[in-house]
C-alpha cells in the first residue's frame, strides 16, 4: 500500500486531498498546526503539528518502517486578498519557514516523491486580453504579492533540493479554488466563498458591497478538478512548475451575478473600494492539458455545489446567535 503524507491536511484544498488519495488506497497521515474547521479528517492517522520548525517536520516525515512514498506540501499561512494584503511578515516568515524546513527534512529522509503547492500569484498583473503566460514567464518575475514572491522562492528551494537528492519534486501552481468545507468568513475567504456567504446573509431585495468595480477577471477551479490535477501531477513525469486552472474567465461582475441566480434571490451590487489584487491574469494550462486533465466543473455548476452548503453554515451562525 502506498503512503502518503499531507501537509496541511486541515485545510480546504488538504482536506479534499485526503479523501481523494484514500480512494485511490493509499494510506495517508495528515499533518496540520489545526484540525478541519468543517468535517472530520479521513485520514488513516492525524497530528497536530507546527511545521515552521525542523523536529516538527521530522516527526511528520517519522515511520515506524521506512519513508512515505509521497508528500504532498500544501501547509501554508494564506487566505483571500482581504488577508494577504495586510499580513505580509505573517506570510513571509512563516510560509519560508515551513517551505525551506519540510523539503529539507524530507530529501534528507529519502522520500522518493514530493509535491510542492505553489500559485498563480506567482506572476505579474495583466491587462485583458493579453496572451497567454506559460510557465516560464513567471521571470523575470514581478508578483503582485509578497504571497507570490515566497511561492518562487519556494518552488526555486523545492527544484534545487530536487536536482541534489533522489526527491522527484512536482509543482503546481493553483489557480483560485473554491467549493464547499472551506474558509467562509472570518477575513481569510476568498472571492467566491466571500460572496456565497454574503448573498446568503442578505435578505431577498437586500444590498451587498463588494470590493471593486466589478471588471477584474478571474478564472475559479472547483476542489475536485484541482485535486484531480494534484494526483495526476504527482504521478506524471512532469518537472517544473505546472500551472492547473480553469479556462472559464469571468469578471467579478459575473461571479456575483452567477452566485445571484443560484440562490434565486433579488440582489443589488454595490461596489466599494477594497483589496482586489491584480486586474486580470491569462496563463496557459498546455502542460497539465498534457498528461490529460481538463477541468470539468463550470463556475455555475461548481457555485451550484458551494451555495447550499454556505448557505447552510450562515443560518447555523445566525441560530447560534439567536440563542446566546
Amino acid at each position: 500500500m502506498r503512503r502518503a503524507l499531507v501537509c496541511g491536511a486541515g485545510g480546504f484544498i488538504g482536506g479534499h486531498l485526503v479523501k481523494k488519495l484514500k480512494k485511490e488506497g493509499s494510506w495517508v497521515r495528515g499533518v496540520d498546526i489545526k484540525e478541519h474547521e468543517f468535517a472530520p479528517t479521513q485520514a488513516d492517522e492525524f497530528l497536530l503539528l507546527d511545521l515552521r520548525e525542523p523536529e516538527n517536520c521530522k516527526a511528520a516525515l517519522s515511520l515506524a518502517d521506512g519513508t512515505f512514498d509521497e508528500v504532498y506540501q500544501l501547509a501554508a499561512d494564506m487566505g483571500g486578498m482581504g488577508f494577504i494584503s495586510v499580513a505580509e511578515c505573517e506570510i513571509m516568515h512563516n510560509n519560508a519557514l515551513l517551505n525551506v524546513h519540510m523539503i529539507h527534512t524530507a530529501a534528507k529522509m529519502g522520500v522518493l516523491r514530493y509535491f510542492f503547492s505553489s500559485s498563480v500569484c506567482v506572476y505579474r498583473d495583466m491587462q485583458p486580453g493579453e496572451p497567454e503566460l506559460t510557465e516560464d514567464d513567471a521571470f523575470p518575475a514581478h508578483p503582485d504579492n509578497e504571497y507570490g514572491w515566497e511561492k518562487l522562492y519556494a518552488e526555486r528551494v523545492a527544484m534545487a533540493y530536487g536536482r541534489h537528492y533522489d526527491t522527484n519534486v512536482r509543482i503546481a501552481r493553483f489557480q483560485n479554488c473554491y467549493g464547499p468545507y472551506g474558509t467562509w468568513t472570518g477575513g481569510r475567504e476568498k472571492a467566491p466563498a466571500a460572496i456565497c456567504r454574503k448573498v446568503a446573509e442578505a435578505e431577498d431585495g437586500g444590498v451587498i458591497e463588494v470590493w471593486g468595480d466589478g471588471t477584474a477577471i478571474r478564472a475559479f477551479t472547483y476542489v475536485d478538478d484541482l485535486v484531480e490535477g494534484i494526483y495526476l501531477l504527482m504521478h506524471s513525469d512532469l518537472e517544473g512548475p505546472t500551472n492547473i486552472g480553469s479556462s472559464q474567465y469571468v469578471t467579478v461582475d459575473e461571479l456575483v451575478e452567477t452566485v445571484i441566480e443560484v440562490a434565486g434571490k433579488r440582489i443589488k451590487v454595490k461596489y466599494v473600494p477594497g483589496p482586489v489584487g491584480v486586474q486580470a491574469r491569462n496563463f496557459s494550462k498546455a502542460r497539465i492539458h498534457s498528461i490529460g486533465w481538463r477541468a470539468k466543473v463550470s463556475l455555475k455548476e461548481g457555485i451550484e455545489y458551494t451555495y447550499p452548503w454556505i448557505e447552510t453554515q450562515v443560518k447555523a451562525a445566525r441560530d447560534a446567535n439567536s440563542t446566546v
